[in-house]
């Protein structure tokens, strides 16, 4: 994978870590146990420290980078979605960060606080803890369900499990040219497939 020492500092990467191999990594970057970093993410400790506690997830073409003498953390199961731009801030524990968001310098989202897709979380803003906030630039909504507090639980522990699939089984391969009889989907247990749901509804129609 891309990795790049720059002034002495190499990026540290726990075994039990999966980083894709098309993740950019440069510099003061740890990533710690259980992590899961996706394709095209760029974390660039080149200036501050950028470190994902165990359990975090960074999602495909997401940017993590600091002004000098800034940590940028995403603490123990963050979630990180698709595209989301974090800068000098810290994303606190069990919280997710919505797909396209930007979190600026010296901003915290609370502890198992949702920021919604698109939001701009402006630099110094504390996102309480519980909290659902969304807008440009973002504000508190409302305090979270119980219900969408287990979804995000649910849906950090599908990428937890996917560091470990990745670990296993994710390797190159030649494309197929024709889709094969009987091709497989993906089976996770307690999930009904979308399409399977579908005929069910019409089933009983």
């Amino acid at each position: 994978m891309p990795c790049y020492e720059i002034d002495g500092l190499k990026p540290v990467i726990h075994p039990s870590a999966f980083v894709h191999p098309d993740a950019v990594l440069i510099g003061d970057v740890i990533v710690g146990p259980r992590c899961y970093v996706a394709p095209l993410a760029s974390l660039r400790g080149d200036f501050g420290r950028i470190v994902l506690e165990e359990g975090s997830n960074i999602q495909d073409t997401c940017v993590m980078h600091g002004f000098p003498g800034t940590d940028t953390v995403i603490e123990v199961d963050g979630h990180v979605g698709h595209g989301a731009v974090l800068h000098g801030c810290r994303v606190g524990r069990n919280a997710l960060i919505g797909m396209n968001a930007v979190i600026m310098d010296n901003a915290i989202v609370g502890e198992a606080a949702i920021v919604a897709a698109c939001a701009f979380v402006k630099a110094g803003m504390q996102v309480p803890p519980r909290t659902l906030v969304g807008g440009m630039p973002a504000k508190v909504m409302r305090e979270l369900s119980e219900q969408e507090m287990a979804w995000k639980v649910d849906g950090t522990r599908c990428y937890q499990d996917l560091t470990v699939r990745s670990l296993a089984t994710l390797k190159p391969c030649a494309p197929l040219t024709e889709v094969e009889a009987g091709r497989k989907r993906f089976e996770f247990p307690g999930v009904v497939p979308l399409v399977d749901a579908k005929k069910g509804a019409q089933d009983k129609a």
